[in-house]
């Protein structure tokens, strides 16, 4: 198996002779008072032991002129050596090395070369460290030269200072430090790229232009080598347990540096185009968290749980994990909601329960440990799950830090279509895989516009993120590389890291929605691996009493509610004339009528009505009979054909494009129809997604020939205004 390879080690011998100075020295004294102790009892004639010293001396010599040592320390070394092998030879020729005089000339000999060899050692390292600290200045002040006239040349700068010029490690770049002029705050914004053309830099280097520790100072980062072009293999081998109160390291910066997030009180958003490596860098974030033993990983993705069933299939099917290494997974947007209740249900929880382990550290947060784990939700293709999912998730975004439940949301964008501004605003990690359009990493970093170059992360699993470093303060946007991490390696991971993961604690459970967290795992498992025979690894957590909360009228799960006792008979399928929640409907409750006819589609017995065979315009009429007619669309006659199943937004969205030529971009399309372009792009996107209709090309759309941005197409809405009518 796969984990079990990977924990092989093999034993190899390391053949490298690796001696401190005073080690040597004492080498050199035991081995001459070996040989004259072996010479006087074999009776080696003494002019062979001052044969060998002499030739020894003659060697020494010769390595250091080599390695250019002083000439001091070079006739130290090599009288050393003649004084050895005059000791040795005059030794063998009295007769015995054990009489205390020979013994005391020998520990006087031994004393002074091992001092003698270590203050050489010393003065050698000092001597080196002093030439190549003075080359390094001497480079140091040409460079600083001639950063000095090419930003004049290039930037018209008068007044400047290039106060300092420092290398990389592994000579793949340097940092220029600049102060700027009186009155001048930065450079230009295209001044990265403007200085990597003048310095010829390849496609793989680039220019970062970073602000420095004072106002008025730049850091302008050269990078001559493409780091990013290279493969970094996330760690092989049995990893040592860590805690998630340190940052885990995911990658690697251009310079080389580790990018280092912090995963306790942050909370973290990553997004990136198709085959952009996201996929695989939100695993190298779930590799380092579930290295930590005081957090539990929950998963929603109700795409197909393809992040979650890599770390699942050790326990699940293969048997060679004895239990998930993720705590729970949510495939469908039930199992979503249940999670989602019982996490915000926990908050409340542990907010009052643990006051005493707060005032305990002297903390308004709770202290993260085995017996009280932080929980880390992280959900994946945030673009599909519907609005009331959505406000969970921010409600754990909001309020989940001081009682250690924090999220990752992962999407294809940073816009208001696809990620909340609660994602946006309160994930201070933030991750941009590949990208094509410097448009979307301005939507995910601040000031990201104009400064930000996507070809200067253009591998895949490279990307640019910003987080909080030492100091909590958030550092501006950086290239980096991710890890990679293969299906193979998760394996034997999920092994390796089945058996510390902590046990939830009782209190956070301990409430009307918890009592579903014991059987996640019976009414998961059938969904995650359907057909598949599941091993036996997998029956404590899936031979237990399977527990359901009922359906609403709205499609949602009501965890609060005991399954237990009766409740209320559902209202009837037939639509009434006279709907009797008639009223404004606002964005919320439009999503939760879209969620239940979705839920009613989905899964008709569950939602407790006879609709099985119904179609998408049996369960949607329904929800537009109980709203009303001039809620959702135009009237278009009398009685009941008069009910037009449009959404009146789809109907005035599409007179506005079409009045426009067509096609507008999102913020336009908003000023249009006096609304704002976040609450305008949710709404929309919705009403197209209920009806299968999706806007071509990830929503970026040209208008008169400008940059690509978030927009509608007016055949789009078209589209979604025939499947609403059909």
């Amino acid at each position: 198996m796969s984990g079990n390879a990977s924990t092989n080690t093999t034993n190899t011998w390391d053949w490298s002779w690796k001696t401190t100075p005073g080690m040597g020295a004492a080498l050199v004294a035991g081995g001459a008072y070996s040989v004259a102790a072996m010479g006087t009892a074999t009776g080696l004639p003494p002019i062979h032991a001052g044969a060998v010293a002499a030739a020894g001396a003659v060697a020494q010599a010769t390595v250091d002129l080599r390695r250019d040592r002083p000439a001091g320390h070079i006739l130290a070394r090599a009288s050393a050596w003649l004084a050895a092998g005059g000791w040795t030879a005059t030794t063998i020729a009295h007769g015995t090395p054990f009489g205390w005089t020979p013994f005391g000339v020998w520990a006087a000999g031994a004393t002074a070369g091992l001092v003698l060899a270590t203050g050489l050692a010393r003065g050698e390292q000092a001597t080196r460290a002093g030439r190549a600290a003075a080359l390094l200045q001497r480079w140091a002040d040409g460079q600083a030269a001639e950063w000095h006239q090419r930003l004049t040349a290039l930037f018209r700068l008068e007044g400047h200072n290039v106060s300092g010029v420092k290398p990389w490690p592994e000579d793949v770049g340097y940092t220029v430090r600049l102060e700027l002029p009186p009155g001048v705050e930065s450079l230009p914004g295209n001044a990265a790229r403007v200085i990597a053309g003048a310095l010829r830099l390849p496609r793989g280097g680039g220019v970062e232009i970073l602000d420095g520790e004072e106002h008025g100072t730049v850091m302008i980062r050269v990078n001559l080598v493409d780091v990013l072009a290279t493969t970094i293999a996330f760690p092989e081998g049995d990893l040592p347990v860590t805690t998630i109160n340190n940052p885990i390291e995911i990658g690697r910066h251009p310079d080389g540096t580790p990018v280092l997030l912090p995963m306790v009180d942050t909370c973290t958003v990553m997004i990136g185009q198709t085959d952009s490596g996201k996929t695989n860098a939100a695993n190298v974030v779930n590799g380092k968290v579930l290295q930590a033993n005081d957090v539990l990983v929950w998963h929603i993705d109700t795409t197909g749980a393809g992040l979650s069933l890599p770390w699942l299939r050790a326990w699940a099917l293969d048997g060679t994990a004895k239990r998930p290494v993720l705590d729970w997974v949510a495939p469908t947007e039930e199992e979503a909601h249940i999670m989602l209740d019982v996490a915000i249900e926990g908050m409340a929880a542990r907010k009052t329960g643990y006051q005493d382990l707060m005032l305990s550290v002297d903390d308004d947060k709770i202290p993260v440990s085995p017996d009280v784990p932080e929980i880390l939700i992280v959900a994946d293709e945030i673009a599909q799950l519907p609005q009331s999912i959505l406000e969970k998730l921010n409600a754990v975004i909001n309020v989940g830090r001081a009682t250690r439940f924090r999220e990752m949301s992962i999407g294809l964008r940073a816009t208001a279509d696809v990620s909340t501004p609660a994602m946006k605003k309160q994930s201070q990690n933030r991750i941009g895989m590949r990208v094509s359009d410097p448009e979307e990493l301005g939507h995910l970093f601040p000031y990201g516009q104009g400064r930000l170059d996507p070809r200067a992360a253009r591998h895949q699993g490279s990307g640019h993120v910003s987080y909080p470093g030492a100091d909590g303060i958030t550092m501006p946007a950086r290239p980096f590389k991710a890890e990679r991490l293969t299906p193979s390696r998760i394996g034997s991971l999920s092994v390796q890291f089945a058996d510390r993961r902590p046990t939830m604690d009782a209190l956070t459970v301990d409430t009307p929605s918890g009592r579903y967290y014991a059987s996640r795992w019976a009414r998961t498992l059938p969904v995650l691996f359907k057909g598949k025979a599941l091993a036996a690894t997998t029956r404590p957590w899936t031979d237990v009493p399977m527990m359901r909360p009922p359906i609403s009228e709205r499609g949602i799960p009501m965890t609060g509610t005991d399954p237990t006792k009766p409740t209320a008979a559902p209202a009837s399928t037939t639509p009434a004339s006279t709907p009797a929640d008639a009223g404004p409907i606002d964005g919320a409750r439009m999503s939760e009528l879209l969620d239940q006819a979705r839920q009613r589609l989905r899964d008709p017995d569950r939602a407790g009505r006879d609709v099985a065979g119904a179609d998408v315009a049996d369960a949607f009429a329904e929800v537009l009979a109980r709203t009303g007619p001039t809620q959702w669309g135009e009237p278009t006659g009398t009685g009941k054909e008069a009910k037009n199943p449009v959404p009146e937004l789809l109907l005035r969205a599409h007179r506005a494009l079409e009045e426009a030529g067509g096609r507008l971009y999102t913020a336009d399309l908003a000023d249009a129809l006096d609304t704002d372009a976040q609450s305008l792009g949710n709404e929309l996107n919705m009403l197209m997604r209920a009806v299968g209709v999706s806007r071509p090309g990830v929503g970026s759309i040209r208008v008169d020939g400008g940059q690509p941005r978030s927009g509608y197409l007016a055949e789009t809405l078209a589209d979604a205004i025939d499947n609403y009518r059909a």
